[in-house]
């Protein structure tokens, strides 16, 4: 007599998928949730978009803005990209 051991293998069988499953589900997760705070730590305005520290000016002009001020660019050459972006001097 088997004593009930011919449904033994199955079980097994069933039991080690589950676990594989289990194992690359987690792993998965891990790997999602360490890509998705990466993403989050340093977050900026879209392209496009106004400059959250100064309102009404794009990211362009906060760029102009911070060349001029290193003195990358001479007056002449700021007023006319300013000109060119269509925003006025302020």
């Amino acid at each position: 007599m088997m004593w009930g051991y011919n449904g033994g293998l199955g079980w097994t069988v069933l039991f080690g998928l589950i676990t594989i499953v289990s194992v690359v589900t987690l792993i998965v997760l891990a790997v999602r949730l360490s890509a998705g705070s990466r993403d989050r730590r340093e977050p900026g305005p879209p392209s496009g978009a106004p400059y959250a520290g100064t309102p009404g000016r794009s990211r362009a002009r906060q760029i102009l803005d911070e060349r001029f001020a290193a003195g990358e660019l001479t007056q002449e050459q700021y007023l006319e990209q300013v000109r060119a972006l269509g925003e006025g001097p302020a």
